[in-house]
């Protein structure tokens, strides 16, 4: 007799056939924290409210093409957290070698789909928490706010009433962090706060097999270094972060939002680095950014995926800042009143829902349009704890698909914006040159700011 299971979703299951040797479909999150993390306390937060979720006590189980949740009869936690030590000076180079080797490394499709990596030591005073969690179980943002829901908003801990079966939620930093998050995705966020703006968009002439037939129509991305062949070895980085009021300030000074500043950033950032490889910037680039479907003022109850892509085109062919942010904040108005984030959606359900095949076929046929992944996912305002230890900074990143090889990931943090990249070796082997590009191009549109203002 089989043992109870639950059929897995049309998109959960497209994001699990999704995988292949060069792209993992992994989700891996690292939290730098201060001073030494207990142990014993950490298993002990994790069995009240990270296995709340019973997709972190389930495996996934296959049937000819059919895929579902079943609990794992040997479940250990011990299978899941792991303590281990970086060599060499364990400092962040070190440590950002360990995340490399991580993110391409297999999970362990025996038991559920998810680990922990605690590292005692980083840089003499730190230590670290790397998280690997597989696509199929949810979407970046609802695994972001998951995980930092097992944190609280003190060093002491929060209260906790006994609530039955519920999950855990610690909505005080989801209350703090909708502001911020409406800030930070502005453009994305209004088609899903108010659904009835599709039968607008349906009075305005817009339909689903249009667009489609747009984003078809599209031509393939230039061939330029981003389009290699891939490894399937990852090198990641990140650097320090930058302010978030500072980037305010900017976005205010120049009459765009926060998203504006940071994509014309992460476009400048693109543009040098190619150059410096001896690409032609002359044409634009595609990248596919995850568009939120699911409400931001309300706890995450059930995972699974709920966001569509849109392709937001990068204006790398402009050498001044300020060309680039123009033609940024034009672009993402013409987004804004897309349905191409539902569009996406509706076409992962089909793909699940299809054989195999004819999936791998539309996902090469995807990645073709784009040239990387971009993610820009809202987080607390206010600094959080993990079981006692303070969280100073927090990375995320997001897998590839198909061809594509490299994903940059931009994440709000206690009035903080980090900046981090991931690609395969055979795209890059110094990250850190592309996040210094990043900073600078922010201080490009910063000092554009002082001279109009001087």
């Amino acid at each position: 007799m089989k043992q109870d299971r639950e059929p897995m979703s049309a998109v959960d299951t497209a994001w699990l056939r999704m995988e292949n040797d060069n792209n993992l479909m992994m989700i891996q999150t690292v939290l730098l924290l201060e001073g030494p993390l207990d142990l014993g306390r950490l298993r002990s937060v994790l069995e009240q409210r990270l296995l709340s979720f019973s997709r972190f006590r389930q495996r996934v189980v296959m049937e000819k093409e059919h895929a579902y949740w079943q609990d794992d009869p040997g479940f250990n936690l011990d299978n899941h957290v792991h303590r281990v030590g970086l060599p060499g000076k364990a400092d962040m180079h070190e440590l950002q070698a360990f995340c490399a080797d991580l993110i391409s490394t297999p999970l362990n499709f025996h038991h559920p789909l998810w680990q922990m990596h605690i590292i005692d030591r980083v840089d003499g005073q730190h230590s670290a928490v790397v998280c690997r969690i597989h696509h199929c179980i949810a979407d970046g943002l609802a695994l972001v706010r998951v995980l930092l829901s097992v944190a609280d908003t003190t060093r002491e801990g929060d209260r906790q009433a006994p609530n039955g079966d519920r999950p855990y939620h610690n909505t005080s930093w989801l209350e703090r962090g909708r502001h911020l998050a409406h800030d930070l995705i502005e453009e994305a966020t209004e088609l899903v706060r108010h659904p009835d703006q599709l039968l607008e968009l349906a009075r305005a002439g817009w339909s689903a097999g249009a667009e489609l037939a747009r984003v078809t129509l599209q031509p393939r991305d230039p061939p330029t270094c981003l389009k290699r062949s891939l490894s399937g070895r990852k090198v990641v980085g990140w650097a320090e972060p930058l302010d978030l009021e500072a980037v305010k300030d900017v976005a205010h000074a120049l009459d765009g939002t926060v998203n504006d500043v940071l994509l014309t950033c992460a476009t400048g950032a693109l543009r040098s680095w190619l150059l410096e490889q001896g690409d032609d910037v002359t044409q634009d680039l595609n990248v596919a950014v995850p568009f939120n479907l699911r409400p931001l003022d309300k706890p995450i109850d059930t995972l699974g995926n709920q966001f569509g892509l849109v392709l937001a085109r990068l204006p790398i062919h402009l050498g001044s800042a300020r060309s680039r942010l123009l033609e940024v904040q034009k672009h993402m108005r013409d987004l804004k009143a897309s349905p191409q984030p539902w569009v996406f959606y509706g076409m992962l359900v089909g793909l699940g829902q299809g054989p195999d095949a004819l999936e791998q076929a539309a996902l090469e046929f995807l990645s073709s349009k784009a040239s990387l992944v971009m993610t820009n996912v809202p987080g607390p305002q206010k600094p959080l704890y993990l079981a006692g230890a303070r969280i100073l900074q927090p990375m995320v990143w997001v897998p590839q698909s198909g061809g594509v090889g490299m994903g940059l990931s931009i994440l709000s943090y206690a009035g903080t914006v980090q900046f981090g990249v991931v690609a395969d070796q055979n795209l890059m082997t110094d990250p850190q040159g592309l996040v210094a590009h990043f900073h600078r191009s922010f201080e490009e549109l910063a000092s554009l700011v002082h001279a109009e203002q001087g």
